[in-house]
């Protein structure tokens, strides 16, 4: 199939799909005689993979691990479980910074609690004179 059919079955971009390519994520499809990419079902099962992975917020080198595994089902899964124990982790705190974000917006909109010009606004008055403590910091987990 055309990497157009191959979007089309997969609910994504032909952009994404050369994304992955060139990430390493998704083998290079075969060219025909007429140079277009020939996809085949594999393709679409790997990819169906990779955006399930992608939809359980999974870094490029998390899905790189798990494709490794099941690039040797013989093996034990124990790395698999490992990795999904440890981005359970990441989720947990993640949810810890989403709800301190939370209660610093709170805060913030405890700062104006009428209509006033945006010059006499509490909100604006917090933003340009508090210092915000980050809602997050960078991934360290595999990637």
């Amino acid at each position: 199939m055309r990497i157009g059919e191959l979007a089309k079955m997969a609910q994504c971009t032909t952009e994404t799909i050369r994304f992955y390519e060139k990430e390493g994520l998704l083998p290079q499809a075969r060219r025909t005689d007429s140079n277009y990419r020939n996809y085949t079902e594999a393709h679409a099962e790997r990819l169906r993979f990779i955006r399930n992975c992608r939809a359980l917020d999974m870094t490029h080198d998390e899905i790189r691990h798990l494709l490794g595994a099941t690039d040797a089902p013989g093996e034990p899964c124990g790395s698999i479980n490992s990795l999904v124990d440890e981005h359970i982790l990441h989720v947990d705190r993640r949810i810890e910074e989403l709800m301190q974000l939370k209660s610093q917006l709170v805060v913030l909109r405890g700062q104006c609690t009428t209509e006033e010009s945006v010059t006499d606004c509490g909100i604006v008055q917090a933003l340009s004179t508090n210092d915000v403590a980050p809602a997050r910091e960078k991934r360290t987990h595999l990637g």
